[in-house]
């Protein structure tokens, strides 16, 4: 059930990854020109998470085990909020980056938070790897390097040299900042003083989601978003119908992306959680060049087959890792730890 449930958050994770860049340069393509806009969808969906938690809730009283809805304690409920009003900010940086980059370029400058969830992972959850696990963290690298070595001059049409430059800047400080995020969620959940589970890491996204929200409500405000979206939705080029709809779409997929990232963390590490962002960015690549016309150059053949090799090491590594473990310790699939779930890469972190 354990292994079930990660494998479904891998795939949230992978569909929000690849399809949320290509919805957001969507928007910006057809006429959007908002930054704080679509910086508020990608976490303005969170109540959806109210839905399973409903759900959890009432099984939970029909065994008479919790009378409360919310599971979470003061302390991790401070950590989220804390998180989550980084995270707005993080979103506001991505934003500006797709609104002025392709997405291709936009995507490979991305790849580079993997580098940094490795060094702050290794720094603050002290999280430790293997060979095949250094391996395909090296070829991921080297995958966004092969992009980075193979691209043009793509500026898009209408966009400054410092609109650009500056959109490649801020991408590149978000790519970091979130690559800091991805640890402090884990290292969140091993200070909360708290039994993690599943339920209570969905609470955790939601909080997060939450104050990033809030944090992206009051840009608009300063903004006067509110009032300029009816505007920009008669003027959109697909047409006002589909305006709206591109903004819903934005804001389910990438709350599924969130709900993948917490459920990936919870059950493996942030480490994987960073890989599957980073092995699925050839995915974007292609869909950029479907629908958006984009060059496939031979770079990103290149770079779609390191990233393909990167995450089978990766998962190879962890095959023989689980292997030895149950030779050792035959019940280790069977439990869970209450603080510190077991991370992929290094058996505990």
């Amino acid at each position: 059930m354990k292994n079930a449930l990660l494998v479904l958050n891998c795939i949230l994770l992978s569909i929000g990854n690849t399809a949320g860049p290509i919805l957001i340069r969507l928007y910006f393509i057809h006429g959007g020109n908002r930054i704080w806009l679509p910086s508020f969808l990608q976490t303005a969906a969170f109540p959806l998470t109210l839905f399973p938690l409903i759900i959890v809730f009432f099984q939970r009283r029909k065994t008479r085990s919790s009378t409360g809805f919310f599971l979470i304690k003061p302390r991790l409920f401070i950590c989220a909020a804390v998180i989550g009003l980084v995270m707005g900010f993080d979103n506001y940086l991505y934003s500006y980056g797709l609104a002025h980059l392709p997405v291709s370029t936009a995507s490979l400058i991305v790849a580079t938070q993997l580098v940094f969830t490795a060094g702050f992972a290794f720094l603050l959850v002290k999280q430790k790897f293997t060979a095949y696990s250094i391996n395909g963290i090296v070829l991921l690298t080297v995958g966004a390097a092969v992009l980075a070595l193979g691209a043009s001059s793509d500026r898009p049409e209408g966009v400054s040299k410092r609109e650009y430059m500056l959109g490649f800047v801020l991408t590149l400080l978000a790519a970091g900042l979130y690559g800091l995020l991805l640890p402090l969620i884990e290292l969140s959940y091993k200070k909360s003083k708290q039994e993690i589970n599943y339920t209570l890491a969905l609470e955790f996204q939601m909080v997060m989601c939450l104050f990033a929200t809030v944090l992206c409500t009051v840009g608009m405000l300063i903004n006067n978003d509110f009032q300029v979206i009816p505007r920009e939705s008669e003027e959109f080029d697909l047409g006002k119908a589909k305006y709206y709809v591109v903004l819903v779409a934005v804001a389910i997929i990438l709350q599924l992306f969130f709900l993948g990232q917490i459920g990936v963390i919870f059950g493996a590490s942030s480490l994987l959680s960073a890989i599957i962002i980073a092995v699925t960015l050839p995915v974007t690549e292609i869909l950029a060049v479907i629908f958006f016309h984009e060059k496939f150059q031979a770079a990103k053949g290149v770079s779609l087959a390191l990233s393909l090799w990167g995450f089978v090491s990766y998962f190879y590594g962890e095959i023989k890792q689980n292997q030895n473990k149950n030779h050792t310790d035959p019940q280790t699939e069977l439990s869970l730890p209450a603080v510190n779930p077991p991370t992929p890469s290094a058996g505990n972190a």
